[in-house]
Order: structure tokens, then sequence, then C-alpha cells
């Protein structure tokens, strides 16, 4: 049986995509299409299904990397900054998308929180 392992990250995350449109506890809020994914991008995302896109992608993450938390998945997704004359920097993306992406993700029971000390 194939695992997240033995299949190629892209393949995986675009059938998942699909696969989390239906469900119904997973959508994009409100604020989704006018949203920046981090402060080191200037446009919002173009593609119209980025949340379910995402949500795939950090459900791989966290079943592959292990219990990971708000902040880390932010600084997965994150990027280097633009600082005019002085030099780019390492950037966490927005944290806000990837709360609300793992409380979705817990509410459709795809993963569960780990308690502190295990």
């Amino acid at each position: 049986m194939a695992t997240a392992y033995d299949v190629p990250a892209d393949k995986l995350i675009r059938k998942l995509a699909e696969e989390l449109k239906k469900v119904e506890t997973i959508s994009p809020p409100d604020w989704a299409p006018f949203v920046k994914t981090g402060r080191h991008r200037e446009k919002s995302p173009v593609e119209n299904d980025w949340w379910h896109v995402r949500a795939a992608a950090m459900l791989r993450k966290i079943y592959i990397h292990g219990p990971l938390g708000t902040t880390r998945l932010a600084a997965a997704y994150g990027g280097k900054a633009d600082r005019g004359s002085k030099p780019n920097r390492a950037v966490r993306g927005s944290r806000s998308i990837s709360r609300v992406t793992v409380q979705q993700l817990e509410k459709s029971q795809l993963v569960q929180k780990q308690k502190d000390g295990g």
C-alpha cells in the first residue's frame, strides 16, 4: 500500500485537495479572497481553490513531520521579505491562515491535538 512518503507531493496534494472540497467543515472563510498568504507576498493567491490546496499541503506536512503547531506551519509557508536596500530576511507566512486551517482539520477529525509532554 502506498503512503504519503511514497507518492510525489504535488500529485498527492492535488488529489487530497479534491477530496477536501467534499468535506463540509473545510471551506474558505469570508476574508480568504482578500488576504495575502504572508507579508512576503505582494498579492493574494490567484487560484480559486487555494484554500483547499493549502489545507491538503498542511495535512500532508503534519502527517510527515509529526506534531506541528501553527507557528511552525506558518514558518514553513513563509518566504523572503523584500526590505528595500537592506538584505532580504526570512519571514513567517500568515498564522491566521495556519490557525484556521488547522481548526478546520480538527473539526473534520483529520488531525487531533496532542497533549503537551508526550
